[in-house]
């Protein structure tokens, strides 16, 4: 019975042992995979099989810029999770972003991609990727997935690229010819517009009537005005020739020098027409000048003819009414001898006020006054005889000569009376200028003037001063010749005053910005002082030093500030830069001690933390100059911190786990599954 008993003891533990074997021999750790691309340890895939794929899966290494891996296990153990395992036997074979590994448990029925962060196919290409291939697991059709999968992978083998490529060329291709055409028709269009316009300008000129014109238009309105001034000087000439049989030759000499005057003219624009038809080949600039040319000497031609043929009609109007228009004239005459006769006193009493030259326009005006009434007497006496006579184109002439020499009397008259008028109205001009400048003056003596330029021009009115007091006082008198000088003498003055006020507004500007400046410097300077020297345990030698220099710059800003406001303002905004970065420097010292004592912890707070310590801040030397920024320790002795490491692990003491598909670069995405 006891044999018994042992015997079953011993066949239950031999079953047991058997299990646990089997389980073992079944479960398999992350493995270390077999030269190429597949790692069959669980026997699945035959010879020519695993051949096939190994090929199927160099071609995708070689087109694409993908590569897979693919492991047959028969579960996954340590770990026992589908990704980690996956992800733990890609790190531990080094595969890189670009190298993806599909694990596949067949006896656990599980499968995982892994793929590494940032490689070329996305998760969501995996996850269709895997959806895709798991029914073929499903069926234990493993090399049939691989292959699956490697084509996903590859897709077209990159033709479906190539001939995105090509339809984005021949995008680019079309788009090319399409510009190219529509530049082309647009150049041919703007070459069509220039040679239409010749050389019309491209943009029309206010002051140009032609600018408008085409060269066309200009051509056919200059044919046009050629012929029209021809006519109108064939016109003119038999109109005159009427005229000399009427009037005579004297009364119509005038008119023949207009004539001949348009003659020349049309000769001109004629000469021009010529150059324009003969065989020299004329740029499009002379020949649109040229046009342009002709219909300016067209228009002359037509204003100097129209103002005659007004006076021809004038005439023909007093022959019809010579005997009324004698009369008026008679009348006019008469008018004229109250002007006659205080011209002369009029000259004697300006001649008796002011200089000659003051005077020199109407010198002659009595004179030539008399003769011109002596001229209209005898005008009047012939149109009564041609009257008398019955030659009435003759009185025509006489009584428009006699017309035309009262009324010129009688403005010679008017000029010495307007004179007199002028010249008391310019002296007032000119005493109201003395004055203005007088306080020119006064104003000048209240600014700067580094230059000279408001002494020289004080020396310049002065000096006209006192010669306009000449020019406007005695029987002497000039106010013309004053004024002309006061006026040149005050557009120098103010020219002169206008730019001393300026450098007095630039210098009071200058003053507001240099005590507000310095007013910046003092608060700037004080903050900055101030903690530096609350905290001098943590502030190391480049902090001191700006202060030092801020100080320094802001004494000489204040020593400055009443004698040279320039240099006072570079000074005092040297010292608020220094200060600035004085204050700059202080807290990335405090901020640096803080941090390296909070490794240590602070001994007078008991414990570690942030912030400089009040102990420290109080000490100041000693512990400053272990920690300050210039990285020496005041006893002469180097830096507890190297350039490369430091006495502790940045992660502390002991450091901290992380997962394994973190630590290896390796997606962290949730994939794969059970088939």
């Amino acid at each position: 019975m006891r044999n018994r008993w042992l015997t079953l003891a011993a066949l239950l533990l031999a079953v047991v042992i058997g299990g646990f074997t089997a389980s073992a021999a079944s479960a398999t750790d992350p493995v270390q995979l077999d030269p190429g691309y597949v790692t069959d340890t669980a026997s699945v895939l035959s010879a020519s099989e695993k051949q096939a794929l190994e090929s199927r899966l160099q071609e995708l290494a070689e087109n694409s810029s993908a590569s897979l891996f693919v492991v047959f296990v028969d579960a996954f153990t340590s770990p026992s999770d589908r990704i980690q395992w996956a992800n733990t036997a890609a790190e531990n074979n080094n595969l890189g972003t670009s190298q993806y590994l599909l694990a596949v448990a067949v006896d656990q029925r599980a499968f995982y991609i892994s793929s590494g962060v940032g490689g070329p196919i996305s998760d969501s290409q995996l996850d269709s990727i895997e959806n895709k291939i798991q029914p073929l697991l499903a069926q234990s059709d493993w090399d049939g997935a691989i292959v699956l999968a490697a084509d996903e992978i590859q897709g077209d083998g990159g033709a479906g690229f190539i001939r995105i490529m090509l339809v984005i060329a021949a995008i680019v291709v079309v788009a090319l010819l399409i510009w190219m055409t529509v530049k082309l028709v647009a150049k041919r269009r703007r070459e069509a517009a220039i040679r239409a316009r010749g050389a019309m300008p491209e943009t029309p000129d206010p002051n140009d009537p032609f600018s408008t014109l085409t060269d066309d238009q200009v051509e056919t309105q200059a044919g046009s005005a050629l012929v029209q001034a021809d006519d109108a000087i064939t016109s003119s000439r038999e109109e005159l020739g009427f005229a000399i049989a009427q009037f005579g030759d004297q009364a119509t000499d005038g008119f023949s020098q207009v004539i001949e005057t348009a003659k020349a003219k049309m000769s001109e624009a004629f000469d021009l027409k010529q150059k324009l038809d003969d065989e020299i080949e004329d740029t499009i600039y002379d020949r649109r000048a040229w046009h342009i040319r002709i219909i300016e000497l067209c228009d002359e031609i037509d204003d100097v003819l129209d103002d005659n043929t007004e006076a021809f009609d004038e005439l023909r109007s007093l022959q019809q009414n010579a005997p009324q228009e004698l009369e008026r004239v008679r009348g006019e005459r008469a008018a004229l001898d109250s002007p006659l006769a205080a011209v002369a006193p009029a000259m004697d009493a300006l001649a008796a006020e002011y200089d000659a030259a003051a005077l020199d326009t109407v010198a002659d005006n009595a004179r030539e006054a008399r003769e011109r009434a002596v001229l209209a007497d005898r005008s009047i006496d012939a149109a009564a005889k041609a009257i008398a006579a019955g030659e009435t184109g003759e009185a025509a002439f006489a009584i428009r000569t006699a017309e035309q020499s009262i009324a010129q009397a009688a403005q010679l008259c008017q000029a010495v009376t307007t004179l007199g008028g002028e010249l008391t109205a310019l002296e007032t001009q000119a005493q109201a200028l003395i004055a203005d400048l007088q306080g020119d003056i006064s104003t000048a003596s209240t600014l700067p003037d580094a230059a000279g330029t408001l002494a020289a021009a004080v020396a310049a009115v002065q000096q006209q001063l006192t010669l306009a007091q000449a020019d406007l006082t005695g029987n002497a008198r000039s106010p013309r010749r004053a004024l002309e000088a006061l006026s040149a003498v005050n557009t120098q003055i103010d020219a002169a005053i206008a730019q001393g006020q300026e450098v007095v507004v630039q210098a009071r500007r200058q003053q507001q910005l240099l005590e507000q400046t310095l007013g910046q410097a003092n608060s700037e300077v004080r903050a900055a002082h101030e903690f530096i020297q609350t905290r001098r345990g943590s502030v190391g030698s480049t902090a001191r030093t700006r202060i030092s220099q801020a100080e320094a710059s802001l004494n000489q800003a204040l020593s400055l500030r009443a004698t040279d406001p320039k240099a006072a303002l570079v000074a005092a905004t040297r010292a608020l830069d220094f200060a600035r970065q004085a204050s700059s420097y202080a807290h990335s010292d405090v901020a640096a001690y803080s941090s390296q004592s909070g490794m240590w912890g602070d001994p007078y707070r008991g414990g570690s933390g942030g912030g400089s310590s009040i102990a420290g801040d109080i000490l100041g030397g000693f512990i400053g100059g272990l920690l300050a920024s210039g990285g020496t320790s005041r006893r002469g002795g180097s830096s507890w911190r190297s350039s490369g490491s430091s006495g502790f692990r940045s992660s502390g003491f002991g450091g901290g786990s992380r997962s394994i598909s973190r630590s290896s670069g390796r997606s962290g995405r949730s994939g794969g599954g059970r088939f």
